[in-house]
């Protein structure tokens, strides 16, 4: 099994010095933060919500939602500090700077959570399954459905192969998907599964996202 590239050492220094901080977290910059403002928007997100943006980046949603939410209420984590620094000095006004304090940036690559309040409302995972192993999503929803007691919805994105497919899978828009190596992509019963198994009611919604990505809402039992 290939690990993701995301894993490797260096990877975030080198990109950071060579100024490729949006082409860390996939491109598409404006297409993609604006779908998921949408998404956030259409599941009930509330300018008082609490929002925890998981595998945040380089603050591409984080631009948009920071300056939505009430000051304050908009957290994420990261594997790369430097990386989330790098997005709070480049991509937010300074109106939307002093919206996020620094401090609600916190680097986390496992998934535990440190220092977050247990009061987030809403989560997203969105293009971070995709390219980390297959382990990583049962690992986080339970961590995600112990942490936050409060919390009202979580939404995380996938790719999806059909039951039994054992290769490569071209999926809609033409992005070639693995069982793998990333981008991974999942049989939906086997991620269903597994948020059962973490606590949550799963419920795919019909969204097109980006490079065909799935949206999955999982709602705390």
């Amino acid at each position: 099994m290939s690990a993701s590239p995301y894993l490797a050492p260096g990877f975030y220094d080198r990109a950071l010095a060579d100024g490729r901080h949006r082409d860390i977290v996939g491109g598409r910059w404006s297409e993609t933060a604006a779908a998921q403002m949408a998404l956030l928007l259409d599941e009930g997100l509330r300018p008082e919500d609490r929002l925890l943006d998981i595998g945040c980046g380089c603050l591409r949603l984080g631009h948009r939602a920071a300056a939505y939410l009430a000051p304050g209420h908009y957290w994420g984590t990261d594997a790369s500090l430097a990386l989330m620094r790098r997005g709070h000095e480049a991509e937010l006004s300074d109106e939307t700077r002093a919206r996020l304090p620094p401090g609600n940036l916190v680097e986390d690559a496992d998934f535990g959570f440190p220092g977050l309040p247990d009061s987030i409302d809403i989560a997203l995972a969105f293009a971070v399954f995709t390219h980390l192993p297959p382990d990583a999503l049962p690992r986080a929803l339970a961590q995600v459905r112990a942490r936050f007691p409060r919390l009202r919805r979580m939404l995380l994105t996938v790719f999806l192969a059909p039951q039994g497919h054992a290769g490569p899978h071209r999926q809609p828009d033409g992005v070639v998907t693995h069982p793998d190596r990333p981008p991974w992509h999942r049989p939906a019963a086997q991620v269903e599964a597994e948020a059962r198994a973490a606590g949550f009611t799963p419920d795919w919604r019909p969204r097109r996202l980006p490079r065909s990505q799935r949206l999955l809402a999982l709602t705390p039992v």
